[in-house]
């Protein structure tokens, strides 16, 4: 990387917090002595600090200010996939990838009118168990208002509070006065996974993404369609952005025969492999679903499919994500995600900015993009996988 290239990140992390901060970032380069040690930009940096010191109008966070400083250098490296992270933002993805956080099992979303509304109550979630649904408002926590604040707020007096109950206050269409629901909180396990039984014993598993609480999730949902007595399989990675490497490669080792899963290569040409160990090949016919919103995890899964052609990949060319991310946390709680790898499928192909093709190539009707809800018959992507295992039987 081009001297150039870092100083545009550094300016415009300044730009974007308008200040400087550059003595506690030094503090983080340990026996690193790159850019910023050079004078002339440190001397930069601290001119620009001294002019918002004098001139800037208006208020000035001194922590904030530095936080822009490191995002902006991260940024400086033009990759969209490596960024800086704030310890709160840290800890948000921290509960992405794991798949789980302590909380009341509900996604909500601000009300326009006030309060917040609740979009989805997880299955078998504290919220579900209690009664709430999706559509209900909150515009209480335990008798406090809530009309006037930000979803993260009301997130925040929840998890923060302390308690193992929360008592909302809740508005329901079609019911006249105002609810008050008590609410646990404990672990809460966000479903990755999605089921259910199709006609002509076909199974259907919908995996939305790879978090640490996927192979589990997959294996209970596996396990339940084949006491239904499934003889074929659709699982469908539509719209799935991908996840954690351990993640896919834990179900991939459940279905691929003995040999490599996936191989990444890093900036030195390290070479780290995955395989699985072939004790529960999948015996039956097999198809993923795919589109143009399939993205690294998931093209991991569909490529190692495809090259052992267990399998038929059915619906459109995958988003192209052939790179690997390391999330390293630093001592203050923040965190850094860079690139690292690129990673390449069992017969040694790399799909970044490529993609997986489809063995069967079927794009979505025009007419249902706009849908909110698709059902299974209208689904024609879905339908031309079931005619391909029934060709496959």
């Amino acid at each position: 990387m081009k001297n150039k290239e870092y100083i545009k990140g550094i300016a415009t992390g300044v730009a974007l917090s308008l200040a400087v901060g550059a003595g506690g970032y030094l503090g983080y380069r340990s026996q690193y002595d790159g850019v910023l040690s050079e004078s002339e930009h440190v001397g930069k940096l601290k001119y620009l600090e001294h002019l918002i010191e004098e001139e800037y109008l208006g208020e000035v966070d001194q922590e904030k200010l530095a936080e822009g400083l490191y995002t902006g250098l991260v940024y400086g490296l033009g990759d969209v996939y490596s960024r800086y992270y704030t310890a709160e933002e840290y800890q948000q993805e921290n509960s992405s990838t794991m798949g789980a956080y302590v909380g009341i099992g509900i996604a909500m979303q601000k009300n326009e009118e006030g309060g917040v509304r609740i979009v989805e109550c997880y299955e078998e979630g504290p919220g579900d168990k209690a009664g709430l649904k999706a559509g209900d408002i909150i515009s209480g926590i335990d008798g406090t208002d809530i009309t006037e604040k930000d979803v993260s707020e009301v997130v925040d007096m929840i998890r923060g509070s302390g308690k193992e109950k929360v008592v909302l206050t809740v508005h329901r269409q079609n019911v006249e006065n105002a609810m008050e629901v008590t609410v646990e909180i404990t672990d809460v396990e966000l479903p990755s996974v999605f089921s259910e039984m199709l006609e002509n014993q076909t199974g259907y598993i919908r995996i939305s993404q790879f978090t640490d609480v996927t192979p589990d999730q997959y294996e209970k949902a596996f396990s339940d369609l084949k006491d239904q007595g499934m003889e074929k399989l659709v699982v469908d990675l539509r719209g799935n952005p991908g996840g954690l490497l351990t993640s896919v490669c834990a179900i991939l080792n459940s279905i691929l025969p003995e040999g490599l899963i996936v191989y990444t290569e890093d900036k030195y040409g390290n070479r780290s492999e995955e395989r699985s160990e072939g004790k529960t090949p999948l015996d039956m016919p097999f198809a993923v679903l795919v589109n143009e919103n399939s993205a690294s995890a998931s093209e991991i899964f569909a490529g190692a499919v495809q090259d052992y052609g267990i399998g038929t990949i059915v619906g459109t060319v995958t988003y192209g994500k052939g790179v690997v991310q390391e999330l390293r946390p630093l001592s203050d709680g923040s965190a850094v995600k860079l690139t690292v790898s690129d990673y390449y499928t069992p017969k040694g192909n790399s799909i970044n900015e490529v993609g997986i093709k489809p063995d069967v190539e079927v794009k979505l009707d025009p007419e249902l993009l706009n849908q909110e809800e698709i059902t299974h018959q209208e689904d024609n992507q879905l339908q031309e996988a079931l005619k391909v295992l029934e060709t496959d039987n």
